[in-house]
């Protein structure tokens, strides 16, 4: 099979298989960092992006993405949200090929055609590609695979670099670029380059990371990063946090390999800590990197560099978000395993690098079929807000996170009493989350319940000493209703918190 064929059939499924995303809206975190957000709905937030955080400012400063912002602000001028989900789909196409291009340079037709059908209809790249601000997911993956193949497989300094900035500018995670190149020397996918060569790949990476570093601490006044730590690690310490994430490493294996149940989000109660070496989770989480690295080494024993390398990358890849470095504000979320399956894909595509004929064909069918058919009809969960909250209950019914979300159905659509009884649902499963509270005190607010409202608020304050914003943005959603009352009622408590 020639290369362009290769290439145009991963291209094909990956389209196909997400077409439905066309006739998608928007839903969940689109909602605040696309369609309220003041910052895309002009073509000055193209370069305006780069000087802002990538949350409007009122939410999180903690985070810097301005690339992908600057893209929502081009889509918003086609008016259309379709446009939004054909650019997604775009994306995600291009990447699909990169991976298949990167698995064929390196193994073969055979593997780069597996690899790249393998990850075109993978059923957990389907919140990255169907809900819109999983952008940044897709368009950091490109750069990154971009950079990866300009470093291993070209020498070039410049082009890496370029493709590196562009990842970084999309989403943090691409600094994982210096790891997976290394690696890719190291375990033999291709010879380390001359010495100048790699002097001159140390340096720009050095000369990147003080320049990106630099940018973050200006927009951001510091570093950034998750001053808002996952829920389930509330009050936990260190030890804690390492072992739940090392036990959570059981649901990137089920994901990656049998993602047949899948959830958009793992709050508690669905996920919970682990405190215990004893605790029946952490073992399997043991386990699964136990088996993992049995499997890479023989890879590299067997001198399978290229399986070995998948492995690895999925390793790489997955580290930033792993909570094991660092807490992040999510345990686990499938969107963020959009890179490090593209290590699974191509270990997958070496692996089976030697299939011809009819097995192949199998291979192929079987991985398109059963994909494919997952991944299409997962789509239609992200068609609009309700359907994304109306999934949510039913993949994750003891979430605090997804009855907070069908809370807020309740009240956009005025239904206060409604919306107060989901909110009493999601505070008795987590009550650590101000924002819950807040937002119920409207919906007593908007019912005349002054004295409800008054103890919801006490609890908000209980739950949180510095939540002034979280009153102000209350208050602002209050007033785009019409509810002037409710809004001046929470700008008043907020006044009441502010310090003298």
């Amino acid at each position: 099979m020639s290369a362009r064929r290769v290439y145009l059939a991963v291209g094909a499924a990956a389209a196909v298989v997400h077409l439905g995303v066309l006739w998608n809206g928007f839903a969940l975190d689109d909602l605040t960092i696309i369609v309220a957000n003041p910052l895309v709905h002009g073509l000055s937030g193209v370069w305006r992006a780069f000087a802002l955080p990538y949350f409007p400012a009122n939410l999180d400063t903690s985070v810097y993405r301005p690339l992908a912002i600057a893209t929502y602000a081009l889509d918003w001028s086609v008016r259309s949200a379709g446009w939004f989900h054909a650019v997604n789909l775009m994306w995600h196409i291009g990447a699909s090929v990169l991976v298949a291009v990167l698995a064929r340079r390196w193994a073969g037709d055979a593997a780069g055609l597996v690899a790249g059908l393998a990850f075109a209809v993978h059923p957990v790249h389907v919140e990255a590609v169907a809900n819109v601000v999983g952008r940044n997911e897709l368009m950091a993956a490109v750069f990154t695979l971009l950079a990866v193949y300009a470093a291993v497989e070209r020498n070039s300094v410049l082009w890496s670099a370029a493709a590196l900035t562009g990842g970084l500018l999309s989403k943090e995670n691409a600094a994982v670029v210096p790891g997976l190149v290394t690696a890719g020397w190291l375990l033999g996918v291709r010879p380390v380059p001359p010495r100048r060569t790699l002097a001159a790949f140390i340096a720009s990476w050095a000369v990147l990371a003080a320049a990106y570093i630099g940018v973050r601490w200006a927009v951001l006044g510091g570093l950034g990063g998750s001053g808002n730590p996952a829920p389930v690690f509330h009050g936990q310490d260190g030890s804690t946090i390492r072992l739940t994430a090392i036990a959570v490493l059981a649901d990137v294996a089920r994901l990656l390999v049998f993602p047949l149940a899948l959830s958009a989000d793992y709050s508690p109660d669905e996920r919970t800590a682990v405190a215990s070496l004893w605790d029946a989770r952490l073992v399997l989480g043991v386990l699964v990197v136990s088996l993992w690295a049995l499997v890479l080494g023989l890879a590299w024993r067997r001198q399978r560099n290229v399986a070995a390398f998948g492995l690895a990358w999925i390793a790489i890849a997955y580290a930033p978000v792993a909570n094991l470095l660092f807490p992040i504000q999510v345990l686990i979320a499938e969107r963020t395993l959009y890179l490090p399956s593209a290590g699974l894909a191509i270990a997958l595509g070496a692996a089976l690098r030697g299939l011809t004929g009819r097995w192949l064909a199998a291979v192929v069918a079987l991985l398109v079929v059963l994909g494919g058919l997952r991944s299409a009809f997962r789509v239609g969960v992200w068609r609009d807000d309700r359907a994304a909250t109306l999934a949510l209950l039913h993949d994750a019914p003891r979430s605090y996170f997804s009855w907070q979300n069908l809370a807020w159905q309740y009240l956009r659509a005025g239904q206060f009493a409604r919306a107060i009884g989901a909110f009493q649902t999601s505070s008795r499963i987590y009550r650590y989350d101000a924002r819950v509270y807040i937002a119920a005190a409207h919906a007593a607010y908007a019912l005349r319940q002054e004295a409800a409202a008054e103890s919801l608020l006490t609890r908000a304050d209980a739950a949180c000493q510095r939540c002034v914003t979280y009153y102000l943005n209350q208050a602002w959603f209050a007033r785009l209703r019409g509810d002037s009352a409710s809004a001046d009622s929470l700008v008043a408590h907020a006044r009441r918190l502010r310090p003298s």
